[in-house]
C-alpha cells in the first residue's frame, strides 16, 4: 500500500472502490449507448442506400420491359399489323412472361414459409439426446 492511503479506514479504502467500480460502468455505458448509437446511424444509412437503390432498380427494369414491348410492337407492326395492336399484343407478351416468373418466384418464397420448413429439427433431436443422457445420469 501506499503512504497514502495507510491513514485511511477500510471502510473508507471499499467505499472509495464501489465508487471507482460503479462510475467505470457509467462510463462503459455511456460508451455502449454512444457507440451503439452510431452503429444505428450506419445501419440506416445503409438502408436507406439500399431502398434508393430498389426504387431506381424497379424503375430500370420498367424501362427495360417498356423497351421490350415497343421492339415486339415494332416488329408486328413490320409484320403488316396495326400499331395500336402491336402494342396491345407486345405488352400481353410481356406482361405473361414476367408474370410467370414473378408467380415462380413468389411460390418459392411462400415455400420456404411453411411450417414443416421452419422446425427445427436438429435442435430437437439434440434437445432429446440431452434429456435422454439426463435421464440415465439420475
Amino acid at each position: 500500500m501506499s503512504q497514502v492511503n495507510e491513514g485511511r479506514p477500510l471502510a473508507e479504502l471499499l467505499g472509495g472502490l464501489v465508487s471507482d467500480i460503479s462510475g467505470l460502468f457509467r462510463k462503459e455505458i455511456q460508451l455502449a449507448k454512444a457507440e451503439t448509437s452510431e452503429k444505428v446511424g450506419e445501419i440506416l444509412g445503409g438502408v436507406i442506400s439500399i431502398a434508393i437503390g430498389g426504387v431506381l432498380a424497379l424503375g430500370a427494369l420498367g424501362v427495360l420491359l417498356s423497351g421490350l414491348v415497343t421492339l415486339i410492337a415494332s416488329f408486328f407492326v413490320n409484320q403488316g399489323l396495326d400499331p395500336t395492336l402491336s402494342n396491345a399484343i407486345g405488352a400481353a407478351i410481356v406482361t405473361i412472361v414476367v408474370g410467370i416468373i414473378a408467380y415462380v418466384f413468389i411460390n418459392r418464397g411462400i415455400a420456404t414459409f411453411k411450417a414443416s420448413n421452419l422446425n427445427l429439427k436438429r435442435t430437437t433431436a439434440s434437445l432429446g439426446r440431452d434429456a435422454d443422457i439426463v435421464k440415465e445420469r439420475l
